[in-house]
C-alpha cells in the first residue's frame, strides 16, 4: 500500500493523468479449476489481478475488442461491433445451469498459450447445455436491432459448418437478410433466443467486472476496432461500399502496406446510425475509449475489393476523401472532400501532406463520425480528452486537423523511435500533453527481447538519447548500451518524464515476456495466444528480482530525479520497491 500511494504520488508530481495497463481477454489468469483453454477478465484470478494493477499504480485498463470471435479467427479485431464473446465467459457462470460433469469436461491444464479452437467449442457446448435462467425476454427487447441480426448470422453460420457468409451456397449475398427477416427469424427461433441467453450471460459478467473496477477506483476502456466482423458485413451491407475495402498505406514502419479487407462505412447509406448505436453502446459498458485507427473515420485508405493479389490492389490504393481526379480510381470522384487544387502530386498518395490545406468546411466534413463520437462521450458522462486514438507513424493532413480540432493527442511508441532524426513523432521530446506514450503495444515486439537483440550500436545511439535526458551518471549511462534489461527500465522511465499526460503499458512488456502477443501481417497459431498463468503475482516478483520484468518504481524514480524532484518520493520508491518481489 505504501508504494501504490508512492507511485500515485509520483505520477501527479510528473503530470502523468492516465495510466493503463493494457492486456486483452485472452490473457488474463484463471486458476486451474476454471480454465477453459484460454483467458477472461471475469475469471476469480482476474479479480486478483485488478488488486495487482491498482498495487502498481495504474489508473485504468486498457481491454482488447471483446466481440465475439469464429472458431477459425482469433483475431479479436474481427469480432462483431455488438454482441460480446462468449468465448470469454468464466466457468462459474454456469455453475448449477449444467450438470457438474459438463463443467468438469471443460476444463483443461494451465497453459501458457490460449488454445482458442478448444475453448471456443467448450463454453458454446456449456451455453447449448445449460438450463436457462434470467429475463431472457427482456434483455431480447433491449437489444433487438442488434441481437437479431447477429442470432440470425451464427444459425446460419453452423448451418454452414462454421464456413464465412462468402462460402455459403445460399443466404450469403448481401441482401439477403434484408428481403425477408421475419421468415429466417421464425425458422431460427429456438437458436436467436439461445443466443440472446449466452449474451445476457456475457454482458451481465461484463457488468459485474467493470464493478469490480470501479469498487478498486480502475476505469476501464473499450477499443473501438477499425475491423468488420463477417457477421456485422453480412447483415449490414448497405452501410458498407460495395467495390472498395479498407486496408493500411504504406508507411515507414511498414512499407507493403496490409490488405486488411475490411468494411468501408458508405458515406450515401444509413452509416451514421449504425455508427451512433455501436458508439452510445460501447459508452454504456466502458469508461473510456481506444479509437484503433481513427484514419478509418476521418480519412480511410481503401482498395478494390475482390481483386486476385490483394497485396498490389492495397499499394495502390488511395484515401477515400482525397482523390477526386486519380485516372486509376474514377470510382472515388464522388466522395472526395478535398479539391484537386489541394493535393501535393509530388509526394506518394499515401504520404502525409498528400493534402495540403482545408478550408473550416471542409475540416467539418471530416470531422463528422469523431464529432459524433466525442458529442457521444459527453452525453454519456466521460471526458472526451481522455480518448485514446492509435495514429501511429502515419497522420496525414485531414487526420492531424481533426485531432486539432478536438484537442487529442496521437500514440508515441518510443521503441520504434528514429534516433537520427529529431523530427521523428515516435520520439517522446516530440509528445505533447494529450498524447499516449507508451514502449510498446499488443503489434510490437515485446521490449526485453527487443533490446537484447539490439546491436551494440543502436544501444549506443539510446544511451547518448536517454542518458541525458535522464541525467544519468556516467556508470549509468554505460550501462545503457551494455545491459539491456536497464536500458527496458530507462525507456520506461521516459514516458513518465515526456509531456504525454498519458502513459500505457502492455501486459507483456510489465511482465518481461520475450514472446510475441501477435505478428502484424502475419498468419500463425501463436498471435493472440500468449496469458498469464494463475500465479501471475510470483512470476513477477521472480522477473523483477532480476530486472527481467518493468520495475515502476524504479522508473518513476529515474524520472522524478531527472526532474530534479525535492519532493522526497524518489528516495521513498527506492526504499519500498522490494514490497513488490
Amino acid at each position: 500500500m505504501l508504494v501504490m500511494h508512492a507511485i500515485d504520488g509520483a505520477l501527479a508530481e510528473l503530470g502523468v493523468r492516465r495510466f493503463l495497463l493494457a492486456i486483452h481477454d485472452v490473457s488474463f489468469p484463471t486458476d486451474p479449476d476454471e480454465d477453459a483453454g484460454r483467458g477472461t477478465p471475469y475469471s476469480r484470478a482476474s479479480e486478483r489481478f485488478l488488486d495487482f494493477a491498482r498495487g502498481l499504480g495504474f489508473t485504468g485498463l486498457q481491454l482488447g475488442p471483446q466481440g465475439q470471435t469464429s472458431i477459425d479467427n482469433a483475431s479479436p479485431y474481427d469480432g462483431t461491433f455488438f454482441s460480446r464473446n462468449v468465448d470469454s465467459l468464466p466457468l462459474r457462470a454456469f455453475a448449477g445451469l449444467v450438470d457438474d460433469a459438463d463443467l468438469a469436461a471443460a476444463i483443461v491444464p494451465p497453459s501458457p498459450r490460449a488454445d482458442h479452437a478448444r475453448a471456443h467449442r467448450a463454453l458454446h457446448h456449456l451455453v447449448a447445455r445449460a438450463r436457462e435462467t434470467g429475463d431472457v425476454d427482456g434483455f431480447l427487447a433491449r437489444h433487438r436491432e442488434w441481437l437479431e441480426k447477429d442470432a440470425l448470422y451464427d444459425a446460419l453460420r453452423a448451418g454452414y459448418g462454421d464456413k464465412g457468409f462468402r462460402d455459403w451456397p445460399a443466404h450469403g449475398d448481401a441482401g439477403f437478410w434484408l428481403r425477408d427477416p421475419s421468415a429466417l427469424l421464425a425458422q431460427h427461433a429456438a437458436h436467436v433466443r439461445r443466443y440472446a441467453f449466452a449474451q445476457l450471460l456475457a454482458h451481465e459478467a461484463h457488468s459485474r467486472f467493470r464493478d469490480a473496477c470501479a469498487r478498486r477506483g480502475l476505469v476501464l476502456y473499450a477499443d473501438l476496432q477499425v475491423g468488420t466482423s463477417d457477421a456485422d458485413a453480412w447483415a449490414r451491407a448497405s452501410c458498407f461500399l460495395r467495390d472498395y475495402v479498407m486496408g493500411a498505406p504504406p508507411s515507414r514502419t511498414n512499407p507493403e502496406g496490409q490488405p486488411w479487407g475490411y468494411g468501408v462505412l458508405d458515406p450515401r447509406a444509413e452509416g451514421a446510425a449504425f455508427f451512433d448505436a455501436r458508439i452510445e453502446k460501447t459508452f454504456a459498458e466502458y469508461d473510456g475509449l481506444r479509437v484503433d485507427h481513427p484514419h478509418g473515420l476521418v480519412c480511410p485508405w481503401v482498395y478494390r475489393h475482390g481483386t486476385a493479389d490483394p497485396e498490389a490492389a492495397v499499394r495502390a490504393g488511395a484515401r477515400l476523401h482525397e482523390s477526386p481526379d486519380l485516372p486509376d480510381h474514377p470510382a472515388l470522384a464522388p466522395f472526395a472532400i478535398a479539391r484537386a487544387d489541394q493535393l501535393d502530386r509530388a509526394v506518394p498518395r499515401y504520404a502525409d501532406e498528400w493534402v495540403t490545406g482545408l478550408d473550416q468546411s471542409q475540416i467539418d466534413r471530416y470531422a463528422a463520425r469523431f464529432d459524433r463520437l466525442v458529442a457521444a462521450a459527453v452525453r454519456n458522462g466521460r471526458d472526451p480528452k481522455g480518448l485514446a486514438c492509435e495514429v501511429l507513424s502515419t497522420a496525414p493532413h485531414p487526420l492531424r486537423c481533426v485531432l486539432e480540432r478536438h484537442r487529442l493527442g496521437r500514440f508515441r511508441i518510443t521503441q520504434k523511435a528514429n534516433l537520427d532524426d529529431p523530427s521523428d513523432g515516435y520520439r517522446t521530446e516530440n509528445a505533447a500533453p494529450p498524447d499516449w506514450a507508451m514502449i510498446g503495444n499488443h503489434d510490437t515486439p515485446p521490449v526485453f527481447a527487443l533490446v537484447r537483440d539490439w546491436p551494440i550500436e543502436r544501444r549506443e545511439k539510446w544511451r547518448a538519447y536517454l542518458g541525458p535526458r535522464l541525467r544519468l551518471s556516467a556508470a549509468d549511462e554505460t550501462r545503457l548500451a551494455l545491459e539491456p534489461r536497464f536500458l527496458a527500465q530507462a525507456l520506461l522511465a521516459d514516458l513518465f518524464l515526456c509531456p504525454a499526460e498519458n502513459v500505457s503499458i502492455f501486459f507483456g512488456d510489465l511482465f518481461g515476456y520475450e514472446e510475441s502477443f501477435n505478428v502484424p501481417g502475419l498468419v500463425h497459431p501463436d498471435n493472440w495466444t500468449l496469458r498469464l498463468p494463475a500465479d501471475f503475482e510470483s512470476l513477477y516478483a521472480r522477473r523483477l528480482s532480476t530486472q527481467s520484468a518493468l520495475d515502476i518504481p524504479f522508473a518513476l524514480a529515474l524520472a522524478l530525479d531527472a526532474r530534479g524532484s525535492t519532493s522526497g518520493l524518489a528516495a521513498h520508491l527506492r526504499q519500498n520497491r522490494s514490497s513488490l518481489e
